[in-house]
This record gives structure tokens, C-alpha cells and sequence, in this order.
């Protein structure tokens, strides 16, 4: 056989994949059901009318035909309008191009950007998605250490870049710690990128879950914004249809015909019936996407109530949309070592922090998604067990 491409057999696995096949080779902890934190998806289904009107999609013939690769008109409409709102900004349908979820977005973005040989600045933690593809794609991603609040600081971003860059990537409310931005950070860090010609890749796919109310920022409000930004988003978390594939990206010309061109290339276009799906959801289930997130808020809220007396010694460093960032306190351990015995003796599975970048050894994902509110204590009992030596 032919050898494989050294840049995509030089990347690990994904590791939601690996925690899978943990769970497949661990046997269970008698007396403790594993408790499943680490892919983060919803745990309820999607609303009963949204169901109700994909079953009467299903029998549309031309549901199954192909659309216009960038989306169908009144679906990129309905994506514009809802941006417009949450930003507080001017945003056209023609802005909008409609993605086989987020992670195509990203893709589709880095490869209208980026060749082979070229950086991206990427903050760490960072999501491991991005990573994996940027490497893949042969090009090198500059990792800058957030603090201890998980926040990129503008200064270290803009001191990062060098004339390979040709990109900023920020992830608010961050995976996978879900930190949210301020967004006077997000501004100064927008600044350094139009003044160093580079663009801000802006991935707020847990938008719809950050505890802040009003716009998350203002960089979609410029009248220069195309220029600059290029802001990814996803319908997954917020419509409860993460196997639908649906995503969205917001972008100027230049970069929506380049994008266009890789787009018909993979997918040709997003699913349609999921396209429409997304249409339906933003203008009949606004109310049952508010409160989706207040519950999911409130198992955020039980988790930091949780994890407020160390149970076990496991610290939280951050949290919110749906996640946790948690220290562990073996300090001779890597977090995947933690991860895999957590799972083994106590029956919980969650992502390590080896999965997002150098210097995260010492921390562990926790994805609320998976889990109601009234099972989370029973997450700080396992980790009062677990964090016996």
C-alpha cells in the first residue's frame, strides 16, 4: 500500500474517539453506572414541533435534491436575522454561508486562508478540532498561553504573530473551558488583527449558552467587519440536532468565494432537511431555545456548587456553556492517566487535558451536557472517591 500523508497520520486521534474506546475496553465499576462527561451533546431530544416538522419534510420530494452550495436563500435570511439581533449589527443573507456543521466551517475557513507552510494563532487551551485540521492541513498552529482566568491576553496574541500569520482563531464561550470572553478582549484582540492585516476567526458556537445578556461584542457591528472577521457558529447545541450537521459561517466576499469553491468540493451543500430545520427552529422555537438554556445554566450552576469544596482535591478553574475545566490533584499524573482511572474505579468519563494543548496536563473537561442537573452530585462524590491516592 501506498504510504499515507505524513501531516494527517502525524495527528492523533480525535479524542472523543479514544474516550469511546476506553469505555469500550473498561469494564463497569459495580454499584456505578458510568457517568458520561466527555462529548459534549445534548442529553434531551430536539423540540417535539421541530420533530413533527422534519416528519412532514421527509415527505417532500425535493428535500432529497441538491440546493445552492452556500445555502438556501430563506434559511441564510433567517441566520442573518438572527445575528442581526444578538449583535446588534447589519448583517444580509448574502453575508452567510451554510455549513455541514461548525467544524466544516472551520475547515472551510482555514482553507480559503491558509497554505501549506503558514501560522494561525491559537490560544490554549484550545479546542482540539481546530487543531487536529490545522495540522492536517499542514499548517502550524502558534499556541499563547491563556492565565489563570483561561482569557487570551491581546498583548501575547499580538506578539505572536509573524508574516506566515494569516490568522487569529478565538473560541467564546470557550471549549473547553467555558470561559466567555470579555468583550473588550475580544475588541482589542480584533484591533491587533486588522492592524497586522490578519484575520479574527471568531468560533462562538455556545453563543446561545453564555451567562452575559446583550451582544457578546461588537466586531459584527463595524461597518468594516468583512474585512476583518470571520465568525463561525452552530446549530447543534442550541437546536438539540448535533447529528443533523448544520453549522454557519459569516464572512465577507473575498473569503465566502473561496469558501464556495471548497464546499463544493466536500459536502456540495449543507443537508437540506437540517437547513430547514435550522429556518423552523429560529422562528417558532425561540422560547424553547431559552429555556434549553436556562437549564443548562442550571447544570452548570449545580456543577460549580459541586466542585466549590474540592471533593477529592479536584479544583475548578473555569466554566460555563457547557462545560467545566477541572484541575486534579496528582501532581505526578498526566490528566490522561487520571482520566482513564477515573473512569476505571469510579465509573466517570471525561476528556483529559492533554487533548487541548501544551500545558494542560494537570486538567480534566467535564461536559454537562450529557447529564441532568440532578445527577451532578453524584459527579463530586466519584471525585471524593477518585482523588483517594
Amino acid at each position: 500500500m501506498a504510504e499515507m500523508n505524513p501531516w494527517v497520520t502525524a495527528v492523533t486521534d480525535p479524542p472523543v474517539t479514544i474516550s469511546r474506546r476506553w469505555l469500550a475496553e473498561t469494564p463497569p465499576v459495580p454499584g456505578l453506572p458510568t457517568i458520561e462527561l466527555a462529548q459534549a451533546a445534548p442529553s434531551y431530544p430536539p423540540a417535539e414541533a421541530l420533530r413533527e416538522h422534519l416528519a412532514e419534510l421527509a415527505l417532500r420530494p425535493e428535500v432529497y435534491g441538491y440546493v445552492l452550495g452556500v445555502g438556501l436563500e430563506h434559511v441564510r435570511a433567517a441566520i442573518a436575522g438572527d445575528a442581526a439581533g444578538a449583535y446588534g449589527a447589519a448583517i444580509d443573507a448574502e453575508d452567510v454561508v451554510v455549513t455541514a456543521g461548525c467544524n466544516q466551517a472551520f475547515c472551510l475557513v482555514i482553507g480559503a486562508l491558509c497554505a501549506a507552510g503558514d501560522e494561525v494563532v491559537v490560544p490554549t487551551p484550545y479546542y482540539f478540532d481546530h487543531d487536529m485540521w490545522l495540522r492536517a492541513e499542514a499548517v502550524t498552529p502558534v499556541y499563547v498561553a491563556t492565565g489563570a482566568d483561561f482569557v487570551p491576553d491581546p498583548g501575547a496574541i499580538a506578539a505572536a504573530i509573524t508574516d506566515r500569520t494569516r490568522a487569529i482563531v478565538l473560541v467564546t464561550p470557550n471549549n473547553p473551558t467555558g470561559a466567555e470572553y470579555p468583550s473588550a478582549v475580544i475588541a482589542a484582540i480584533a484591533e491587533v488583527a486588522r492592524a497586522r492585516g490578519v484575520v479574527l476567526v471568531l468560533d462562538e458556537t455556545y453563543r446561545e449558552f453564555r451567562e452575559g445578556t446583550g451582544a457578546p461584542h461588537r466586531e459584527l457591528a463595524r461597518e468594516d467587519w468583512r474585512d476583518h472577521v470571520v465568525h463561525l457558529g452552530s446549530f447543534s447545541k442550541s437546536l438539540a440536532i448535533p447529528g443533523a450537521r448544520i453549522g454557519a459561517l459569516l464572512a465577507g466576499p473575498r473569503v465566502r468565494r473561496e469558501v464556495a469553491k471548497l464546499l463544493d468540493c466536500q459536502t456540495i451543500c449543507a443537508p437540506r432537511a437540517a437547513q430547514e430545520a435550522v429556518a423552523f427552529g429560529l422562528t417558532h422555537l425561540t422560547d424553547w431555545m431559552a429555556e434549553r438554556r436556562i437549564a443548562m445554566q442550571e447544570r452548570v450552576a449545580a456543577g460549580r456548587a459541586v466542585l466549590a469544596d474540592e471533593p477529592g482535591g479536584f479544583r475548578l478553574g473555569a466554566s460555563g456553556a457547557f462545560f467545566a475545566y477541572v484541575e486534579h490533584p496528582f501532581e505526578r499524573r498526566s490528566a490522561t492517566e487520571v482520566a482513564r482511572r477515573l473512569l476505571a474505579e469510579v465509573g466517570v468519563l471525561c476528556i483529559p487535558g492533554d487533548a487541548f494543548g501544551p500545558g494542560q496536563t494537570r486538567w480534566l473537561r467535564l461536559a454537562f451536557g450529557n447529564v441532568e442537573a440532578d445527577l451532578i452530585p453524584e459527579v463530586g462524590r466519584r471525585f471524593e472517591i477518585g482523588g483517594i491516592p
